[in-house]
């Protein structure tokens, strides 16, 4: 039914515990393993474990989007290695994608530590850059458990479960985006094309997030230019679907409600 897709970096066994809980989903057919460095790396023994080697480092989007192509089922999986699963939450997944006729869902995503992370915003601009700036805000939409599922700008690629023709029809990821902004521009062609994207509330994920682009100066240059690359793209060209305001966990008022 889902093919998921989760590339290692030299992730170890972050990335052996992450396919052990995948191998424990019902709903999980096959998981591809994208070695993009050399590593030794000892995976569960499994028929549904494929492993591709790569000669040499591929970026983000070219990794899953490889991925993709040996993938199998209706469904293909977007996962960071650093993401665990508390609890299995496919099946909310699957089934927010069915009641609301959707193209891609996410679940909450938290820290370790149980806090909500950063992972659904409204689409980055020059004004909203500043504004983060001058710490008047963050771009983040706020919600939690009890919130409705419903139709953000754009969440993170940390995590994304897409029906397999979506993928498809989106040609993947950019791989123009070597890293970082290629979750955001998939979200602006998705909503371009006519596609609907949802969060789904009740389902989570942990994310043991690294913030590479805030400690290394390699991390951030790159970062730097996929937001310069973002913007060039779509400068004054963004679909407008924003939300009316920061909702809070039980409020009503986002103008995409489900």
């Amino acid at each position: 039914m889902i093919t998921a897709s989760v590339v290692s970096h030299g992730h170890g066994d972050m990335v052996r515990r992450l396919v052990a809980r995948l191998l424990e989903c019902p709903e999980v057919s096959k998981i591809v393993v994208t070695l993009n460095i050399p590593e030794n790396l000892a995976l569960p023994e499994s028929a549904q474990v494929e492993v591709i080697r790569n000669p040499a480092p591929l970026g983000y989007g070219a990794n899953h989007n490889q991925a993709f192509r040996q993938s199998v089922g209706d469904f293909f999986c977007v996962l960071n290695p650093d993401i665990a699963l508390p609890e299995n939450p496919f099946g909310r997944l699957l089934g927010i994608l069915r009641e609301t006729d959707a193209d891609i869902s996410a679940p909450r995503v938290l820290s370790p530590q149980g806090k909500a992370e950063d992972s659904v915003r409204r689409f980055p601009t020059l004004p909203g850059l500043l504004a983060k700036a001058l710490r008047l805000s963050d771009g983040r939409i706020h919600f939690d458990a009890a919130s409705a599922p419903f139709c953000p700008d754009w969440f993170a690629g940390m995590f994304m479960l897409f029906r397999r023709g979506a993928y498809a029809r989106l040609g993947g990821f950019d791989e123009k985006f070597f890293l970082y902004y290629e979750d955001v521009d998939l979200c602006v062609r998705a909503w371009n094309q006519g596609m609907k994207i949802v969060v789904c509330p009740s389902a989570f994920v942990t994310h043991d997030a690294r913030r590479d682009s805030h400690r290394h100066p390699r991390h951030l240059r790159r970062h730097l230019a996929s937001m310069a690359r973002y913007f060039w793209k779509y400068l004054g060209r963004l679909p407008t679907i924003s939300l009316k305001s920061d909702a809070s966990a039980s409020s009503s008022s986002y103008s995409r409600i489900i």
